[in-house]
Formats: structure tokens, C-alpha cells, sequence
């Protein structure tokens, strides 16, 4: 598939083909949906608890007498139609947790990337400046030329200490190194800039 390449300074040079894994039909689609439930079901804490009746504070003595008040008849105060009284079916402490396989979240991770490729969002860049301190101006420089006023990924097989201090000051870039990157993070944002070392560390580890 090719692929617009761009230089350290963000200037684009040419299209390359890169031979990451395309799809003629809708094949991953359902796997890269099940994928991306699973991941965002597995962030839920599933902390969230209510007082049935049972645990409610109070006695089980009858609040008034059963006839002759004029209101409904009564047996408890911890009653769940009774104020303060507990909760009828509510939530309890649970896992959320969803397992998917090796396989299931290499095939997402293609779908995703093929996906964000034909859309035009994925980009290959030559790498990432090496800096000898931190430069946010110099960072925002080549951002603006990849992907003006858009949120974007940053995929690399690595950052170094400068690198990260430079670009966690631009709102709109976020960055991740490969052995990290997952379907969730592709389709989260409308641009992806991958290096090109990290590219294709990718396509040798998906062969």
C-alpha cells in the first residue's frame, strides 16, 4: 500500500509502498468492534455499589399500626418504598473484565491500521528530531505540517527523555511507542504519524 513519507521537517517527499496487511472485504471488521468493546469494557472499574434491604441501618419493627391511619399498610422502615430505605435490583461490585486473544487483537490492529490508511490518516515520517534539550516550537513546526489544528498519534519504537518533554505541551499530539499501541489507540484519532523504523518493525512482526 503506498503511503505519503515525510521528512524530519515534516515536508513531504514521496509515496512508498509498504507491504502492511490490506483487506479486499470485510473480513476483521466484527473482530476490530468486539476488540474495541472489550478494551473499553476492561477500563470499568465496576466499583459502584448500592444498599439492598438487608443492608440498610434499622430494625425490622412495624412503623405504625396496620389499620385505621389512612396510609398505605407498612412492615419495615428499610422497606425499598420507604425514604432511605434500600435499593431494588441496583448495582454491585462486578468485573467488566472481557479476555481477547493474541490473535483477535493482532487482526484488529491490522483492520484498524488498513482502515486509517485508505481514509488517508496514516502517514510514514523519516523519524523524530534528536534533541539536545527540549523544544515545543520546533515540535509544533513539523505537527503543523502533518496535521494542522487535528488531533493526531504519534507512533515510534521508541522516545527519548527531550522528545517526550517536547511534544506533552501540544494539546493535540499524543504519543505511544510500538510494543504499546493497540486498536483503541488507532481509531481514537483521526491522524496517525508513524516512524518509518517503527513501521516497519511492525510489518516484520506481523509476518
Amino acid at each position: 500500500m503506498k503511503l505519503k513519507f515525510y521528512s524530519l521537517d515534516g515536508d513531504f517527499k514521496e509515496e512508498r509502498d509498504y507491504p502492511i496487511v490490506e483487506f479486499t472485504d470485510d473480513r476483521g471488521k466484527q473482530t476490530l468492534k468486539e476488540t474495541l468493546v472489550s478494551y473499553l469494557s476492561n477500563l470499568r472499574q465496576g466499583n459502584a455499589c448500592t444498599k439492598t434491604r438487608g443492608d440498610v441501618k434499622g430494625s425490622g419493627k412495624k412503623p405504625f399500626r396496620q389499620k385505621g391511619t389512612g396510609s398505605a399498610r407498612q412492615g419495615e422502615r428499610r422497606s425499598p418504598l420507604a425514604r432511605g430505605g434500600g435499593v431494588v435490583f441496583g448495582p454491585k461490585p462486578r468485573s467488566f473484565y472481557m479476555h481477547v486473544n493474541r490473535q483477535e487483537k493482532r487482526l484488529a490492529l491490522q483492520r484498524a491500521l488498513y482502515d486509517t490508511a485508505v481514509s488517508g490518516g496514516l502517514v510514514v515520517i523519516e523519524g523524530l528530531k534528536e534533541q539536545k534539550a527540549p523544544k515545543t516550537a520546533e515540535m509544533a513546526q513539523v505537527f503543523d505540517k502533518l496535521a494542522s489544528e487535528q488531533k493526531c498519534l504519534v507512533v515510534d519504537r521508541k522516545f527519548s527523555r527531550n522528545q517526550l518533554l517536547s511534544l506533552r505541551n501540544l494539546s493535540r499530539v499524543f504519543c505511544i511507542d510500538l510494543p504499546s499501541v493497540n486498536a483503541l489507540d488507532i481509531v481514537r484519532y483521526p491522524h496517525v504519524v508513524i516512524t518509518e523504523k517503527a513501521l516497519n518493525e511492525y510489518i516484520q512482526g506481523s509476518k
